[in-house]
C-alpha cells in the first residue's frame, strides 16, 4: 500500500474514534445536565415522556462543567471538520460520521 493511502487511512481511523469521543461528550453532558440542573428545578419525566433540545442549551447551563465539555466538544467538531475538508474526503468515506 501507498504512503498515501496508509495515510488517508489512518485520518478516517482518527475521525471514527473522534467521533466516538464526540458522542461520548454529548452523553456526559446530557447526562450531567439531568442528573444535577433538572433535579434542582425539580422536573421530572413519567414513563414514555421525551426530552429533546437544541445543541447550544449546554452554552447556557448554571453548571460550569457543562459549558466547559460543550466548548471543548465543539472545538472538536470543528477540527473534524477541518480534517474532512483539507484532506479532500468523499462522501462516501465519512459516512460513519453522518
Amino acid at each position: 500500500m501507498n504512503p498515501k493511502k496508509k495515510y488517508k487511512k489512518q485520518i478516517l481511523k482518527s475521525l471514527k474514534e473522534l467521533a466516538i469521543a464526540e458522542n461520548t461528550l454529548l452523553e456526559t453532558m446530557t447526562n450531567l445536565m439531568l442528573l444535577k440542573e433538572l433535579k434542582e428545578n425539580n422536573i421530572t419525566f413519567k414513563k414514555g415522556d421525551t426530552f429533546s433540545f437544541e445543541d447550544n442549551i449546554f452554552d447556557y447551563s448554571e453548571d460550569k462543567n457543562i459549558r466547559r465539555i460543550s466548548k471543548f466538544r465543539k472545538k472538536m467538531l470543528k477540527t473534524m471538520l477541518k480534517l474532512v475538508d483539507n484532506n479532500k474526503l468523499k462522501d462516501k468515506e465519512i459516512e460513519f460520521l453522518a
